[in-house]
């Protein structure tokens, strides 16, 4: 299957994805993650909670990051300024309307702060896909003249290289794959199914659903016996197989819904907003956390979901103005 148009099932991944993102920072990133250091008849409901949801969510960014490689990307000045704007919208829009509603007060480095957010945030894919965005020609010409066998060997090389010396090693350039490193390899992998097809292409579609399950069950099982944040790197082996296994399952389906178009379209939005500082730190994590620590394991977890449908939906309505405003320049 080669990239040839966006598709719907893809929008739906975009939206699975971020989904998938939401789910992380509401798990994880607010309530930290168990250390059951093999004892698992000590472990409760809620530690297996954390550490299934956490290995079914964990894949994420990958797959975000898959969808740019599949499609490619092109670079453009409109299409950079598209995203700078989109990004400091969100930034710049939320400090400076906290500080006219007298939520915030004044002040010169925060305003800074705002405006740089391709260096001075903890939105670390931000800066993280924009080095992306400004490599791709290079990696796209490479990828267009290399031919498939040697292509292979490369992104492997590459691959190996990655998982080595990053996540097993943790080497600094990429030890847990918060990194444009980590970007560049899922990016890669992205090209070469764009350009060759799925993996496995004659297997039935529900295998790459069942490939997905079984990777997530095996980093729960990592988890129960090996260090949280080591077993839930965006680079670590199982994380990289079990993107692909979901990004192919997923992307094999066929559909056309303007619905699932229009809310992926807002999906980065997504990201820009809930993990704004101001809304991260003041609202969505300790509204996380109370949920936690005062109710039962069932209300939680239909308080995620809900929290999570609320989240994008209620950013969708806000970059549809967003959308609105800049067709109008």
């Amino acid at each position: 299957m080669k990239a040839a148009q966006r598709q719907s099932s893809f929008e739906l991944l975009r939206i699975l994805s971020m989904a998938m993102v939401l789910v992380v920072h509401l798990d994880g990133a607010s309530l930290g993650l168990p250390e059951p250091n093999g004892e698992i008849v000590a472990m409760s409901a809620r530690d297996w909670w954390c550490l299934v949801v956490e290995s079914l969510s964990i894949i994420g960014v990958n797959c975000f990051t898959l969808i740019s490689g599949y499609f490619g990307i092109r670079i453009s000045w409109r299409g950079l300024l598209k995203f700078s704007a989109s990004c400091l919208f969100y930034s710049l829009g939320i400090y400076l309307g906290l500080v006219v509603t007298g939520l915030l007060p004044w002040q010169w480095n925060d305003f800074a702060d705002a405006v740089m957010i391709f260096s001075h945030t903890d939105l670390w894919y931000v800066p993280a896909y924009l080095g992306l965005y400004l490599i791709s020609p290079i990696l796209n010409a490479g990828v267009e003249n290399l031919e498939k066998g040697r292509f292979q060997r490369c992104l492997i090389a590459f691959v190996a290289f990655n998982l080595y010396c990053g996540w097993w090693w943790g080497a600094q350039f990429n030890a847990t794959g918060y990194t444009v490193v980590q970007l560049i390899m899922m990016y890669l992998i992205g090209r070469y199914i764009g350009r060759y097809g799925m993996f496995f292409p004659a297997c039935n579609k529900h295998y790459y659903l069942l490939a997905f399950l079984l990777c997530s069950g095996a980093i729960t099982l990592q988890a129960v016996f090996c260090n949280a944040a080591w077993t839930y790197a965006y680079n670590s082996p199982l994380v990289v197989l079990s993107s692909v296994a979901f990004f192919q399952w997923v992307g094999s389906m066929r559909f056309e819904s303007r619905v699932v178009n229009t809310l992926a379209a807002s999906s980065f939005a997504v990201y820009l907003l809930h993990k704004n500082p101001y809304i991260w730190g003041n609202i969505i994590k300790p509204a996380s956390i109370y949920m936690w620590q005062e109710f039962s394991l069932p209300t939680f977890t239909v308080f995620v979901l809900l929290a999570v449908v609320v989240i994008y939906l209620f950013t969708t309505l806000i970059d549809r103005v967003r959308i609105f405003l800049l067709s109008k320049w």
